[in-house]
């Protein structure tokens, strides 16, 4: 049996955005490893992918990607999405007016 890496899709989507974030020079792996730590000494019982997902958030908008706001507004469209999304569908969003979109 080939053991998966990651326990949830979502998992595996927040690992691909730090790599591809890093790639783009939003921060360096030092930066990137400081803010996991970070968030892990925060909150040591919590999910270690929970974690994960809480240091990308907390450096892209220390970093002036996004703002808080705009993680809670897609956060909340998500959520409206999933509940929309017959199951077994992919869930889909609109990208955001004014925002850059790429794959």
């Amino acid at each position: 049996m080939i053991e998966q890496p990651f326990g949830e899709p979502w998992q595996a989507r927040a690992f691909a955005m730090v790599v591809r974030l890093h790639e783009r020079g939003l921060f360096s792996w030092p930066d990137w490893t400081a803010a996991l730590v970070s968030e892990i000494a925060k909150n040591p019982q919590q999910d270690y992918y929970a974690s994960w997902l809480s240091a990308l958030q907390s450096l892209a908008v220390n970093r002036g990607a996004l703002t808080p706001s705009e993680i809670d507004d897609t956060h909340a469209a998500w959520l409206e999405a999933a509940k929309q999304t017959p199951h077994g569908q992919p869930i889909t969003l609109d990208p955001t007016p004014g925002r850059p979109h790429s794959p």
